[in-house]
């Protein structure tokens, strides 16, 4: 017997003893009786339906953006790269507030975290007007697509067998490129003779400017109040995210004084409606300068009906008095005169 037959004899016996086992083992369980669990379950023991996102379309935009010159030196040199955000469509309602305003609803869509939303608004101020956030967003979506632009172009040189990337001034924009690159060469190995790290980065860089065109900001809302429904966009009914009534926010920090400005100056329907749909909640809608100087009409007016009682003992206290001096001053000029004759009396009888 060769030593390949005797092994395959041991692994037989493995095979049986480990059978052996189990089936000794599932007796106890009831086996061969109780045939156990089904493969598939009935379909009144489980329910799988598919989540809100595996129905939502994914927004699809071109990168590199299209160019869309506007003059003479645009399209000569291009224009510069924009990016192509997810429009809100603001409406007012009686029901749903006056800042209300809804969305199309995709797949990839890309909001900000709760905290990071909710320090914009409180902290630096950025409540209704986001146009510092939205020119934030541009410049950024221009850097990166500048940087896949010149690396697309280190690249075209690098074939040009005529050209020494490294004389002046090519060398300086080879700097400025090639640090990053031989950063990525340490992540992706070199196969065929062909590098991946340049195609890896520019679809790094790629990937990081799409997701800006699919970046939504919710303000005044915060990300997590957004509804999903449906609506009517351009003639056809879609999937949209619904952010309406009162922010979140506004109940737990003080409205942004500018924009109880413009309610009490510009707006007095939204005030009225604020005031009227949330006159149970306590939220201070009045503008600040009109809330001090009510303050300082309230307080003199305090000070009078807590003294009231107080001064009018004091006026009817000056009036005794002032009474009770004049009669005493009424009672010495008649002793005087009376002196005066008793004096008179005396001397005419000597």
């Amino acid at each position: 017997m060769t030593i390949r037959e005797r092994l395959l004899e041991l692994r037989e016996e493995f095979f049986n003893f480990v059978a052996f086992s189990f089936q000794k083992l599932a007796t106890i369980f009831g086996f061969p009786d109780n045939p156990g669990m089904l493969l598939t379950p009935l379909k009144r023991y489980y329910w799988n339906p598919k989540s809100l996102a595996e129905n939502l379309p994914i927004r699809t935009v071109r990168f590199p953006p299209d160019t869309h010159p506007q003059n003479y030196i645009e399209i000569l040199i291009g224009d510069s790269p924009k990016p192509s955000p997810i429009p809100r469509i603001f409406y007012e309602s009686n029901t749903d507030g006056f800042y209300s305003f809804y969305m199309e609803n995709y797949k990839n869509i890309i909001f900000l975290p709760n905290w990071l939303s909710e320090f914009l608004q409180v902290q630096c101020n950025f409540c209704l007007d986001i146009s510092f956030l939205e020119v934030c967003r541009e410049v950024v979506f221009a850097i990166l697509v500048t940087y896949y632009y010149m690396i697309s172009f280190r690249i075209f040189i690098a074939w040009l067998i005529s050209i020494n990337p490294y004389t002046f001034p090519i060398a300086y924009f080879i700097a400025f490129v090639d640090w990053i690159e031989e950063y990525a060469i340490g992540l992706m190995p070199v196969i065929g003779g062909i590098g991946l790290a340049t195609p890896l980065l520019l679809t790094l860089i790629g990937k990081a400017a799409d997701s800006l065109n699919h970046l939504v900001f919710t303000m005044p809302f915060l990300p997590s109040e957004g509804v999903p429904g449906k609506a009517i966009v351009n003639g056809d009914v879609k999937d949209v995210l619904i952010f309406k009534y009162l922010p979140i926010l506004w109940y737990k920090y003080p409205i942004p004084n500018e924009i109880r400005e413009f309610w009490y100056n510009e707006r007095k329907d939204i005030l009225n409606y604020m005031q009227e749909a949330y006159k149970n909640v306590d939220i201070q809608f009045l503008p600040d300068r009109v809330i001090n100087d009510s303050n300082l009409l309230d307080f003199p007016l305090k000070q009078i009906s807590l003294n009231l009682f107080p001064s009018e003992q004091l006026n009817s206290n000056l009036i005794i008095s002032s009474q009770f001096d004049s009669v005493q001053e009424i009672t010495h000029s008649l002793t005087q005169q009376l002196e005066s004759y008793i004096f008179f009396v005396s001397n005419l009888s000597f």
